[in-house]
């Protein structure tokens, strides 16, 4: 059963990867031959810049903010947040049994 869950999700995995990154690729490989042709002068990818520049500053951000949690060790233990939030939650509801969760 356990071997049945693992491929199952592994077959949706790569499915949802063909269906969003083949057609996002395309994309971005397009708009980056139309900034090689705007870098050698042809006027027709003139309309490429901005998106391609958009693309790359985004994902320059995203990059540095990898690199930052990576350095700040917030990969090192990722299952204490939920352990935290859950220990908290109950703290709450302790604190709340008189409460009614809706008001009339």
């Amino acid at each position: 059963m356990h071997t049945q869950s693992n491929q199952w999700q592994v077959r949706v995995t790569l499915l949802l990867a063909f269906l969003i990154l083949i057609p996002s690729g395309y994309g971005f490989i397009g708009k980056f031959i139309e900034l090689v042709h705007v870098f050698r002068g042809e006027a027709g990818g003139a309309f490429a810049v901005a998106p391609i520049m958009n693309y790359l500053l985004a994902s320059l951000g995203f990059f540095c903010l990898l690199l930052w949690a990576a350095r700040r060790g917030m990969f090192r233990d990722i299952e204490s947040p939920k352990l935290q939030m859950l220990e908290q939650e109950q703290l709450l509801d302790r604190d709340r049994k008189d409460v009614p969760l809706f008001h009339k």
